[in-house]
């Protein structure tokens, strides 16, 4: 850990709150993100005074995805870009197969592997005016930090195909009409709140019953995640060798239109 953790862990007696907590970086899936996240929720997996976690954040933005220096470096340097693939590989699973109740509060806008844990969750609530999307393929990447896996899982191929080959967002009011977002809260306040009662709803709960239907409930997750997240991982780390992403990320700073090879 860091004397800067990019997650704040807060106690509602027995619902955990892990918060996103560095809006400077609109809470950015680097590296320390990836290690704190994936440390915390197996901390609180063996914690026997946790019965449910709720995943919630600070900013404008749930999280803007991935880092684009990072990406540039991994473009250049395979022992980091496998790195990075191993990192995301592990915070995947440790979401996937997390053995307690995850309720996400989403109350601003999630982009990139921030959506695909979010999709991961046991619940998610939201509110008008928030949107979701992975724009890996606006990056020139591969969409294989798990959009794969929990796209699909959470709202059938078809519709996932649409988001994920065009990069287009997903907005909550859509997502709730589709029962991907779970609850829906008339203002962005509300929706920490609700989250919050929602845990402690589940909390209260016959532990056991509630725990044992998760890891059932998880075998599906994990099934979906054996077939494709590696695969996934391993095509984008391809193309975080190729000239496109180079492009991308040069157009996405100097905001200009970006002019693809396709190589």
């Amino acid at each position: 850990m860091t004397d800067h953790p990019a997650i704040e862990l807060i106690r509602h007696d027995r619902v955990a709150e892990l918060r996103l907590c560095r809006p400077e970086l609109l809470n950015r899936f680097d590296m320390q993100l990836h290690r704190e996240l994936e440390y915390m929720l197996g901390e609180l997996g063996r914690d026997a005074e946790v019965l449910a976690v709720v995943l919630s954040s600070t900013g404008r933005v749930f999280s803007a995805g991935g880092d684009t220096d990072v990406m540039l470096e991994c473009a250049g340097d395979m022992a980091k870009r496998l790195d990075l693939i191993d990192e995301g590989r592990r915070l995947f699973r440790a979401v996937a197969d997390f053995p307690k109740p995850l309720v996400v509060a989403l109350s601003a806008n999630s982009y990139g592997l921030g959506t695909s844990l979010v999709l991961a969750a046991d619940a998610i609530v939201s509110c008008p005016g928030v949107e979701f999307s992975d724009p890996h393929v606006v990056m020139a990447l591969v969409a294989g930090d798990g959009g794969c896996v929990s796209w699909p899982t959470a709202m059938g191929m078809i519709r996932a195909k649409r988001h994920l080959l065009t990069g287009d967002p997903l907005s909550a009011d859509d997502a709730f009409r589709m029962g991907v977002v779970t609850d829906m809260e008339a203002t962005a306040d509300a929706v920490l709140p609700a989250a919050l009662a929602l845990a402690a709803r589940i909390a209260a709960l016959p532990p056991l019953a509630v725990q044992l239907t998760k890891r059932a409930l998880n075998k599906v997750m994990m099934a979906r995640t054996g077939e494709v997240l590696d695969l996934g991982f391993y095509l984008e780390g391809i193309t975080f060798g190729s000239a496109d992403l180079q492009e991308a990320v040069s157009a996405f700073k100097g905001k200009r239109a970006p002019r693809w090879e396709g190589r």
